[in-house]
């Protein structure tokens, strides 16, 4: 008989618990394998444009791509999973499809197909928002879960790109190898999904348009709010990394920034995720967003090193205070269609994050720092929009 696990109230409360713990970190290492091949692949994705031909536009491009075309489908993925009452199959999926595009990325020849291949690399992110669904069963402990699961990926991020330092700089691997080791890497991240156990849900036969009507207004507002933030928050990183490289005039002091931004991220996820439970989501999301506003600020009045590798750490608390909290309050303002707002979410704010890498890409060309005085600006309207945001949080 097939195992599984039901979502509604019933009297098998300590199995139920078991099946979201299970869940949880089964998820969680299927995402620390995959992002092992993944940020092997991303410290190196802007010296990779560039040495094929590629601009800031280009990389800037890539970067709102990789985050944000993918997003655009995860509503279908989202939609899909509460249409059909499944959402395990949408998961392994994703997770392989993940896994073959990036072997194609090894094997491109112009910075125009790295950009491509980059993009449907990461359409395998449909499986974000079944994924999420799954996460967010365990009420009480939303933020905590969400938590986990991203620490998990972020270790993977960081042992990744160890490895990057390892095979590039050590032991002068070529980049194409180094692709094709990554994704022999994130194989691996479908081994776990066979652990998961199935959620028990009822299939919930509307339509696409229906189910977006139906979503709480609350819920709405609050992705409108998330996606003026993702226009700023598109994956700054990259441009942070060319930062670091044109100061020390080096690659391997940005990996290790770039290192010491996921370590960051790690180590405060899990509590800050625990903290947005006890407190509330908003409290947790307008420290981000202010924090997020001083980083920005930071790279405008910066001086020496020692200030970029500071904003590097700070930028790492800003992820680990939105990711978890602005997941768990979609869950907290979902109803039964929590595989539709999950998705709505991922396709709205990864469509912000398209216009705004691009945008950004186009300002760096100009110049770096009115660049990051337009992020400063939208992020401080993003934490003026937050303050009107209902999240129904009861202690």
């Amino acid at each position: 008989m097939k195992k599984s696990f039901t979502s509604s109230p019933a009297s098998h409360k300590g199995k139920r618990r078991d099946g979201h713990a299970r869940n949880v970190w089964s998820l969680g290492f299927a995402s620390f394998f995959n992002d092992v091949g993944s940020e092997m692949i991303v410290p190196l994705l802007p010296f990779y444009i560039t040495a094929l031909g590629g601009s800031g536009v280009a990389i800037g491009l890539a970067s709102g791509l990789r985050e944000g075309l993918s997003s655009l489908f995860k509503i279908f993925g989202g939609w899909l999973s509460d249409r059909t009452g499944k959402r395990k199959a949408f998961i392994f999926l994703g997770y392989f499809l993940s896994t073959i595009f990036k072997f194609f990325i090894g094997f491109a020849s112009a910075w125009q197909s790295v950009i491509a291949f980059v993009s449907l690399e990461r359409l395998g992110k449909f499986r974000d928002a079944p994924r999420d669904a799954v996460i967010s069963y365990s009420k009480k402990v939303t933020g905590r879960n969400f938590g986990i699961v991203q620490m998990l990926d972020v270790v993977g991020g960081i042992l990744g790109t160890l490895l990057v330092l390892l095979l590039f700089w050590k032991l002068n691997f070529e980049i194409k190898k180094i692709i094709f080791i990554a994704a022999g890497i994130s194989i691996l991240s479908l081994l776990p999904l066979f652990f998961v156990r199935e959620p028990r849900l009822k299939a919930i036969k509307r339509s696409l348009y229906r189910s977006l009507h139906d979503l709480n207004p609350r819920l709405k507002y609050f992705i409108l709010v998330s996606s003026v933030f993702a226009f700023a928050n598109f994956g700054l990183y990259m441009f942070m990394i060319l930062i670091a490289q044109k100061a020390t005039n080096n690659f391997v002091t940005p990996i290790f920034f770039y290192i010491l931004f996921n370590i960051a991220y790690a180590v405060f996820l899990i509590p800050f995720g625990s903290l947005s439970d006890k407190i509330g989501r908003k409290s947790i999301l307008f420290v981000g967003y202010l924090l997020f506003l001083i980083v920005a600020l930071g790279f405008v009045y910066y001086s020496n090193i020692f200030h970029i590798a500071i904003l590097f750490a700070l930028y790492g608390i800003v992820y680990a205070l939105t990711y978890s909290s602005q997941r768990a309050l979609v869950s907290d303002l979902s109803k039964e269609m929590k595989g539709t707002a999950f998705g709505t979410f991922h396709t709205a704010t990864g469509f912000a994050g398209i216009l705004g890498g691009l945008t950004a890409g186009i300002l760096w060309d100009f110049n770096p720092k009115v660049m990051f005085m337009y992020l400063s600006f939208v992020a401080f309207v993003s934490l003026i929009l937050l303050c009107f945001v209902k999240d129904g949080w009861r202690r």
